[in-house]
């Protein structure tokens, strides 16, 4: 939910992955699959609020969730209900534009939405308690994202700085190079590194990658709290279907 990055891959693939900062006893054990609005969807439910910060599905559309903006927000519940169910609900709409126009965000903690679409197209979406910031990225481009709750601005900089000297003169982003990074990047920075832990109250429990093959989509989810790794895959329906 806090440390997510974009790499893509050939033939218009991807990889995204995040590292979740959350309080230890909101880890699932288990990835989920279910069937909503004739699509399956994966992914780990958060144990508390029943939602989810990351969910892939078989038409090859993903939604990852950082909470916060830009900036670091006042927490003021109550919120009309958690960030997390949007991930799920955002699959009950054909399109991200539809789903940028139509969704009722107010009453909602800030957050920041990462999709790719069924066409490969690649967004972010913005809420920052008032209003909507939408942008679409260039889906071969190299993206990092940190949560600005967890991360202040220069933080989030030196971040951003991390992973740029990562990209500087590398051939090899294949996903083992890309869990290395997810597992090691902050030269060993307890407090802002990517593997972070904050006195036991935040730390990262997870890491998940999201696969994008030609033909498939699949999560792989690292549980760090309990040594555990679960994987499951989809295969994407316009090409199982025909």
């Amino acid at each position: 939910m806090c440390t997510v990055t974009f790499i893509p891959q050939p033939d218009g693939n991807f990889i995204l992955t995040s590292n979740r900062d959350e309080n230890a006893a909101r880890s699932p054990r288990h990835l989920t699959r279910i069937e909503q609005c004739g699509v399956t969807l994966v992914f780990p439910r958060d144990i508390v609020a029943g939602g989810t910060w990351i969910a892939a599905a078989d038409d090859g559309r993903v939604v990852c969730l950082l909470n916060g903006a830009f900036e670091k927000h006042k927490h003021n519940p109550p919120y009309r209900h958690s960030r997390g169910t949007m991930v799920l609900d955002f699959f009950s709409f054909p399109s991200a534009p539809e789903f940028f126009e139509k969704y009722d965000f107010t009453g909602l903690e800030p957050f920041t939405f990462i999709i790719v679409d069924q066409e490969g197209r690649l967004f972010e979406l913005r809420w920052d308690g008032k209003k909507t910031h939408e942008k679409q990225l260039d889906h071969k481009g190299f993206y990092i994202w940190s949560s600005s709750t967890l991360y202040p601005t220069q933080i989030r900089e030196q971040r951003d700085s991390w992973f740029l000297e990562w990209l500087a003169g590398r051939s090899d982003f294949s996903l083992e190079a890309i869990q290395q990074f997810h597992r090691s990047g902050g030269d060993g920075d307890t407090w802002n590194g990517f593997i972070m832990n904050r006195d036991g109250r935040v730390q990262t429990v997870s890491i998940t990658n999201v696969v994008k093959k030609t033909d498939s989509i699949g999560l792989i989810y690292n549980d760090l709290l309990r040594n555990q790794l679960k994987r499951d895959y989809l295969n994407l329906k316009r090409y199982s279907e025909t």
